[in-house]
């Protein structure tokens, strides 16, 4: 597996512990329909909480979590509406990016809560 694919594999599991640690029940991690995927579904609150975890080895270019752009957000938005439709869930929606930088023996994390409000089509 090549670096950069380890990197994110390693960054979703931390995100995953942080998300527990902090009161999240996750329901689902890499959940796809057709070629959209979640990376992490939670919930909490009594909120569907949808999360993109963006890992980077740096920030020298820009913050992981401003590779979360308009295409990104639709087809977060799509996957959403299907893993509502399929698991019959009449919640509401929060998106939260988490964005991962590694940092020693761990790594940098920033929690964006409500990191995009969808568009309405």
């Amino acid at each position: 597996m090549a670096n950069h694919n380890e990197l994110g594999k390693d960054g979703e599991f931390f995100a995953q512990q942080y998300l527990e640690k902090n009161g999240y029940k996750i329901r689902h991690v890499n959940w796809r329909t057709g070629k959209l995927e979640i990376d992490i579904v939670a919930e909490k609150d009594n909120l569907l909480v949808i999360v993109e975890v963006k890992t980077r080895s740096t920030s020298f270019w820009n913050e992981p979590s401003q590779a979360v752009d308009a295409k990104k957000i639709k087809n977060l938005v799509n996957a959403t509406h299907y893993y509502i439709l399929e698991n019959n869930l009449n919640l509401d929606v929060r998106f939260d990016v988490i964005s991962l930088i590694p940092e020693k023996e761990s790594y940098k994390i920033e929690h964006i809560e409500n990191a995009f409000i969808p568009p309405i089509n």
